[in-house]
């Protein structure tokens, strides 16, 4: 396994579109229950908890239906501030429209969402969108 994050954000699509109601993600890590607090604070997964199984833990997460298509952006792409304003054409390929769906980026004050980097005004690197 090369990328922990694809490979979670995989199963909770692989999962979402089989209509299952929770998904489980192993092997576990702070960057993936970081994006999850993202998803979770943006209203597209309910809750989730840490499961300590004595090896790498596992993740298990309640679905509520409301994912279209998540992911990872690869290369990760770092980003500054005004660029997040004017909304490049990469990013574009990556949200349907303006106003729907989310880019979860890693900045210097943790991982947040695209919206609260604008408020914040801090840029970061880019790691997944879901909408």
């Amino acid at each position: 396994m090369m990328d922990t994050l694809a490979n979670a954000l995989a199963t909770i699509m692989n999962n979402e579109v089989r209509g299952k109601k929770e998904a489980v993600i192993m092997p576990a890590s702070k960057l993936i229950a970081n994006v999850l607090r993202v998803f979770q604070k943006e209203g597209y997964i309910g809750e989730f908890e840490y499961i300590d199984d004595g090896r790498w833990g596992k993740i298990k997460v309640q679905l509520l239906g409301r994912i279209n298509k998540c992911g990872v952006i690869k290369p990760r792409i770092s980003v500054r501030y005004h660029e997040l304003l004017k909304m490049p054409e990469w990013l574009r390929k990556y949200l349907p429209s303006r106003d729907i769906g989310v880019i979860v980026l890693s900045t210097s004050q943790g991982v947040m969402s695209h919206r609260e980097a604008i408020t914040k005004k801090i840029g970061g690197i880019v790691l997944a969108y879901i909408y």
